[in-house]
């Protein structure tokens, strides 16, 4: 595909409008219904749904091609297949949106479809014109943005990025607070001087109401916003699941505002460097709202600057985590040998596990968190050799291990070497179920020149952005075919790869700006 036709595609992503070339080709009303039209709005709004192309996972593709034809096909089928096209909208481009709005503006009820507003892969670089001619042409401004905002009587979701924190003013923050249905908002690095002063201005005069609808909240990357928003925003979070502040300036005492009454999944607290370690470890194991329904738990930090956990922070919340945890990134953090019977406990359900810069030696401490309990029938002289308090503890262990991603980077022991041959390697098949280890570049290009020439290797480099993963292959069987896992986690909605940095606030294939905060950002 062409310049110009990677152009003209992504020119044409918006849902209808008057330009479409499209001629309704209703059936005759005397034809015979069919069994297809028969069915329930309901029955066929889910049939619909799979019949869409998910934008994110090819930004220039035309998601409802397919679906808008289906809506051309009867009567029957028009207003089932219209609601599902006008669902969940994404904007890809400054002209997307224009024509966006003229078919809310031909058409009002199309507006009151209109569940999820989506910039996530919003980009004000276009193919093809030259810069002076879209500043000349700028469809999407605040002014037309609220005007939006103001026939979408029933958006639940609104998911923005950098490319236009500009043009978020503070009527157009006020209005999407107040919206009564609003339960996600993403202000993914937005971070310019307007959003942040603007956002500041409504937040520090939003009065005592609570936001009750408000369940995910992700500010990740908004480093510009300083205490006195968090300390004003987070105490009207009472139905709060999801929060994501990572890289932000959010306090201890913004984090313990945080009402009971939540029940927060999802907490990504990655590199927070106003916050004080003993501070986080008592939230994470005390309050209310999270020490009992903790799914995804994002604490690294980076040393060099800031390290948020303490040897007995690291000691005292591996005592305390539920068993609903199944991501934890303790990345930057003081962690060590002695450590480890406590994390072997976690293995049992935790399927993340990031240990960036740990203290640890790959064979006697991270081999272990794979080892199987010993058999019964071990020599009862081999099983006392060991008194000290954590072989007892070890001894005490269930043998499953459900850990499919570890994070190794920076690790000194790790190296190609010590991966690859025994008794320290991590890539038998006495690791299973682990799938992605991720490393340093070095230790990669390491990996890279050593398998070379392997034609079939067990394991595979992979890289994206600046992060890359060392990734078990499927067993190729004769007798039966590899069941392969794909990664997907109702926990992760929609994402499908290991260690996420970025928490997705509704559930929907990764992309997209988003993407690149998810997974390629180191």
């Amino acid at each position: 595909m062409g310049l110009r036709d990677v152009g003209d595609t992504a020119n044409d992503t918006a849902i209808l409008d008057d330009s479409d070339d499209a001629i309704s080709l209703f059936s005759d009303p005397s034809q015979p219904v069919s069994y297809l039209e028969s069915m329930p709005e309901e029955i066929l709004e889910l049939i619909f749904s799979y019949v869409t192309v998910d934008h994110t996972a090819d930004p220039y593709a035309r998601p409802h091609v397919d679906l808008a034809s289906c809506s051309l096909t009867s009567s029957k089928l028009h207003s089932a297949a219209l609601r599902v096209m006008y669902r969940h909208v994404s904007i890809p481009q400054s002209r997307a949106f224009a024509k966006f709005m003229r078919s809310l503006s031909s058409d009002k009820t199309l507006g009151e479809m209109v569940q999820w507003l989506d910039f996530s892969h919003y980009s004000n670089m276009g193919f093809g014109s030259a810069r002076t001619t879209r500043n000349q042409t700028p469809y999407l401004t605040p002014t037309t943005l609220k005007a939006c905002l103001d026939l979408l009587p029933k958006l639940q979701a609104f998911l923005v990025h950098e490319h236009i924190d500009d043009e978020l003013d503070t009527e157009i923050i006020s209005k999407l607070f107040s919206m009564p249905l609003m339960t996600a908002l993403d202000f993914c690095a937005c971070s310019s001087r307007p959003f942040a002063e603007a956002f500041t201005r409504v937040c520090t005069n939003m009065g005592e109401d609570l936001l009750t609808n408000l369940k995910g909240l992700s500010l990740h990357e908004c480093t510009t916003l300083q205490e006195p928003v968090f300390e004003a925003l987070l105490p009207r979070l009472d139905s709060l699941t999801h929060l994501d502040v990572a890289h932000t300036l959010i306090n201890s005492s913004a984090l313990s505002s945080i009402p009971e009454t939540a029940r927060i999944t999802h907490l990504n607290l990655e590199r927070c460097t106003h916050l004080r370690g003993s501070e986080v470890v008592k939230f994470l194991t005390t309050h209310p709202a999270v020490k009992d329904s903790i799914v995804y738990l994002n604490l690294a930090s980076d040393a060099s600057r800031h390290r948020l956990l303490a040897e007995n922070d690291v000691t005292t919340l591996l005592a305390n985590l539920p068993p609903t945890l199944r991501s934890l990134n303790l990345g930057g953090a003081r962690v060590n040998a002695g450590h480890i019977p406590a994390l072997c406990q976690l293995t049992t359900h935790v399927e993340e596990l990031g240990l960036r810069g740990a203290n640890l030696s790959l064979g006697a401490d991270i081999k272990r968190l794979f080892k199987a309990e010993e058999d019964d029938d071990t020599d009862s002289d081999a099983s006392s050799v060991s008194s000290d308090e954590d072989s007892d503890l070890e001894s005490n262990l269930p043998s499953t291990c459900s850990l499919r991603y570890i994070d190794l980077t920076d690790i000194k022991s790790v190296t190609q070497m010590s991966l690859s041959y025994s008794p320290s390697s991590l890539i038998g098949l006495d690791t299973r179920p682990l799938e992605v280890i991720e490393l340093g570049s070095d230790v990669l290009q390491e990996i890279k020149r050593r398998n070379a020439q392997v034609k079939k290797p067990d394991w595979v480099v992979k890289e994206l952005g600046r992060r890359g993963w060392y990734v078990r292959q499927p067993v190729d069987s004769a007798i039966e075919s590899p069941v392969v896992d794909d990664g997907s986690r109702p926990w992760k909605m929609g994402a499908r790869w290991w260690g996420m940095r970025k928490i997705p606030l509704v559930e929907q294939d990764v992309g997209g700006m988003y993407g690149y905060f998810m997974f390629k950002r180191s």
